[in-house]
């Protein structure tokens, strides 16, 4: 049956305005039917009444099944922070903090003690100030800013009633008087930091949409990949050294040489240095034998073993360098352990130094292979993607300098002599040498379509150490190099970018008015309300920076929020890196090699070693479990298997009240966006202190 709709119209078609029936026989036919009989109009009438009834149940449906998934949500969302409560509960009980020695065998017991008695007197302390200021609020002293009518209130004879409104009295004199000024100050010389900061930022995405729009990237020489492709003689096949230092990183070895072996360049023109610092003998047991087995199969590989790890990763290159056979070689390509190139690399990047001799460095980007495996991974991604999308990839175009990523890159061997080679100063030799090939004149290409594909760290305490290195790194060759900055016979402009833009606003400026603005002064503002804090300091300009940072990873625009806090709170690790290496305190010179997990694209490890061409039993390019090295580490990890364990952070926690104690503060002041700021950073610092993201051990 064709169906029918009532429609009840006065017009040209129908001028007596009887109902009349519309019925359609296909999409393009329509006709219509005048109803005279009043049969038909209380059958059209029955007619739109079952109608509604079927609407209205139909709807029904819908609002249940709306309230039912809603419901579900809600369950989730109770199991959720239920199972949270039961962590924090766990953590808590197990009482270990970040000060913790693994090497220390203390009692457990009183340990924890300590930990809660710490943590109950910074608690009452706060909560002491906070009743404070609610009896005040109750007692309906709302002052101004004015001295003189704060003078005034005070001293009639019926201003002070007891001690406590003397106290108070004293206490708000206190910080109109002494207090509220230099906050005020400090608070404004960082708003004005910030906006410099932002600005600069504001401009490298400008920069960014310009090399976009204008579809710029690096130019290779006409005749640089005909010469690859012909495979003749006298192309550009120049002799290159790949080298792979690692120390005790027996979970990433086998795919990271599985990797290199399978470069696609002449075997005769390539040499793979595997520069093993591990002290472990298992683990060297482990190498040597994964070296071997790619011996066997044609590869061109060495294993070379320090003693001593005197310089960390600067002295290992640095004694690699030094062996008598690397004059033959023209160019060096260094991965990370952890790192996988594809087979076409070295043919990406080589042909850019053709023709080029004022060329120095090729720098590939880094992707990610478990950018997806926790929220922490998912917040490090945005935070390198911006990095090479924007910050690399600007400075290359426009300035031809830019710091030196550690791994995923190709030196010229002269450009490394000519700038003094690797130097054990700093924990950032990669940024050392960096800027030295930069002030004798170097120049370096980013190539943004080349990839290496690498591991995130999944735990806060392997983040949490990687950052502190990588941030009190900068600040320990700031000094060194600064004097070398001034003397050098570089430009003014290329001066002014290395100096104040690089290492000032970039490695200083930002950890600092992070820190101190978002994490002290606006908490202080609280309860000092004389000195103030504009809401779009707070909110808009933050926000629209972390809208800024996300555009390079689109897919991770849902976490722009928890972005947000998270960099606030990691500013505190970043701002103890930063004193810590500017001050050559203690903690500076600490190296700690960042835990991998061993995760790999297996889909690519396994087309890599069916390329090989032989038929064996090691589907991922991994040696057999049957050698006798493998056979007694597994001994080794069933007779002793180290626990790992989630820590406290009391660095983080200490914050967490603070900033929490000061958004119950806020509330009396009816300060909406500073409340919520607040309360949410508060939260965040008190997940992460917990360390609750990231890696979970059970």
């Amino acid at each position: 049956m064709a169906p029918k709709f009532e429609w009840w119209a006065k017009g040209n078609n129908n001028r007596k305005g009887t109902p009349v029936v519309v019925k359609m026989e296909n999409p393009n036919n329509w006709s219509m039917v005048e109803l005279e009989s009043p049969s038909d109009e209380d059958f059209l009438v029955r007619s739109r009444e079952k109608s509604r009834n079927k609407n209205a149940r139909q709807l029904t449906w819908v609002l249940l099944l709306k309230a039912h998934r809603a419901a579900g949500c809600l369950t989730s969302l109770g199991s959720a922070l239920i199972a949270l409560g039961t962590a924090v509960r766990r953590r808590i009980a197990a009482g270990r903090t970040d000060s913790e020695v693994s090497s220390q065998k203390q009692n457990p017991a009183k340990k924890s003690k300590l930990f809660y008695s710490c943590l109950k007197v910074f608690l009452w302390l706060s909560l002491i100030l906070l009743c404070f200021e609610i009896a005040a609020y109750f007692k309906g002293w709302h002052f101004g800013t004015s001295k003189l009518q704060l003078q005034f209130i005070f001293t009639t004879p019926f201003g002070v009633k007891g001690f406590f409104d003397w106290a108070y009295t004293r206490w708000v004199l206190l910080r109109v008087e002494y207090l509220a000024p230099p906050l005020q100050f400090l608070a404004n010389a960082c708003i004005v930091l910030f906006l410099i900061q932002s600005l600069d930022r504001l401009i490298l995405c400008l920069g960014c949409f310009w090399i976009r729009f204008k579809k710029i990237k690096p130019v290779l020489k006409p005749d640089a990949i005909s010469d690859l492709e012909s495979g003749d003689n006298g192309c550009f096949l120049p002799m290159v050294l790949v080298q792979i230092p690692m120390c005790n990183e027996k979970e990433v070895y086998q795919q990271s040489i599985a990797a290199v072996c399978n470069l696609d360049w002449p075997k005769t023109k390539i040499l793979i240095q595997i520069l093993d610092d591990s002290d472990d003998p298992t683990t060297q047991s482990l190498i040597k034998e994964e070296v071997h087995k790619w011996q066997e199969r044609g590869a061109r590989i060495v294993y070379r073993h320090r003693v001593n790890r005197e310089g960390y990763k600067a002295g290992n290159l640095k004694s690699a360098m030094n062996c008598s056979y690397v004059k033959d070689y023209e160019f060096v390509a260094i991965f990370d352990a952890d790192f996988q190139p594809l087979p076409d690399f070295l043919k990406k990047t080589i042909p850019h130094f053709k023709d080029n001799e004022e060329l120095g460095l090729v720098q590939a980007r880094w992707s990610f292979v478990n950018k997806e495996e926790n929220l922490l991974t998912r917040l490090q991604n945005i935070n390198l993607a911006f990095h090479f999308e924007v910050e690399q990839q600007v400075n290359s175009v426009f300035l031809n300098f830019f710091g030196f990523n550690g791994t995923a890159g190709v030196w010229r061997i002269k450009a490394l002599e000519d700038s003094g080679g690797w130097l054990e100063r700093t924990t950032v030799e990669d940024m050392d040498i960096a800027v030295r090939a930069h002030l004798h004149g170097w120049k370096f290409i980013f190539l943004n379509d080349v990839e290496c594909q690498c591991e995130l760290p999944e735990s806060y305490e392997a983040y949490r150490k990687q950052q502190h290195r990588w941030h009190s790194g900068p600040m320990q060759l700031f000094r060194l190099c600064l004097p070398a900055v001034i003397k050098s016979k570089i430009s003014i402009g290329k001066k002014f970018n290395l100096i104040f833009l690089f290492f000032l606003l970039r490695k200083l400026i930002l950890p600092f008015y992070s820190f101190t603005l978002f994490c002290i002064l606006l908490p202080m503002t609280m309860f000092v309300p004389e000195a103030e804090l504009p809401a779009w300091v707070v909110c808009y300009i933050p926000a629209t920076m972390s809208f800024l940072n996300i555009l390079p990873a689109p897919k991770s625009f849902p976490f722009i929020v928890p972005y947000l806090l998270f960099e606030n709170t990691m500013s505190v690790t970043k701002f103890n890196a930063m004193v810590s290496g500017l001050f050559q305190l203690g903690s500076a010179y600490e190296w700690v090699v960042t835990k991998k997990s061993g995760r790999s694209s297996e889909g690519d490890l396994a087309a890599l070693v069916e390329k090989d061409g032989k038929k064996t039993k090691h589907q991922r390019g991994v040696s057999a479990p049957e050698t006798e090295a493998e056979k007694n580490a597994e001994k080794t990890k069933k007779k002793k298997k180290k626990k790992k364990h989630n820590r406290i952070y009391m660095k983080e926690l200490s914050l967490a009240f603070l900033l929490l104690t000061a958004a119950t503060r806020s509330l009396l002041s009816a300060q909406g966006i500073h409340f919520y700021f607040l309360l949410f950073q508060g939260i965040s610092f008190l997940l992460v202190g917990l360390d609750l993201i990231g890696e979970q051990v059970e």
